[in-house]
C-alpha cells in the first residue's frame, strides 16, 4: 500500500526525517489510487502511517492543495470529506513543470536550460518521446 518508507540512511520510518518536496503528496496520492476508493483525511494518515508519527494536520493541509490543483477529487459526506485520486505522482510533477514553464516569459530558453541540465540518457529520452505519436509510451 502507500505506507511510509524507511528512512534511505537506514534509521527508522519517516520519524524525524525531513520530507523532500513533493514527496508527501506523492504519497497521499499513491495511498488513494491504491485504496481504489475515496478516504477521508482521517483514513489517509491511518494508511500512511499507522504507527503514528504524521500530523492529521498535514494530510488535510495536503489534500486541500491537491485538490486545488485538481490532482484529487472531493466530496463532502456528513462533516467530512472523502478524497479519490485524480493523478499519479509523474502526473503531479509534469503539472509542477508545466506551471513553472507558464510562469517565465522565454520558454526557448527555460527548456534549452531544461535540457542542458538533464542526466545522461534523459535527454535521448526525451528526444524519443518528442518523436512517439501521441499517446504512446516507451
Amino acid at each position: 500500500m502507500g505506507a511510509m518508507k524507511e528512512d534511505p540512511a537506514g534509521g527508522s520510518p519517516d520519524h524525524g526525517r525531513r520530507r523532500r518536496p513533493g514527496e508527501l503528496e506523492a504519497a497521499i496520492l499513491a495511498t488513494l489510487r491504491d485504496a481504489g476508493r475515496s478516504l477521508t483525511s482521517g483514513q489517509v494518515r491511518d494508511l500512511l502511517a499507522p504507527e503514528g508519527g504524521l500530523s492529521y494536520s498535514a494530510v488535510v493541509t495536503t489534500l486541500v492543495r491537491l485538490h486545488r490543483r485538481k490532482a484529487v477529487t472531493r466530496r463532502r459526506e456528513g462533516r467530512a470529506y472523502r478524497y479519490g485520486a485524480l493523478t499519479d505522482a509523474a502526473g503531479l510533477v509534469a503539472q509542477r513543470m508545466s506551471a513553472l514553464l507558464d510562469a517565465e516569459d522565454d520558454r526557448a530558453t527555460v527548456l534549452r536550460r531544461f535540457v542542458n541540465e538533464l542526466h545522461p540518457g534523459d535527454e535521448e529520452l526525451l528526444r524519443r518521446l518528442l518523436a512517439d505519436e501521441p499517446g504512446e509510451t516507451p
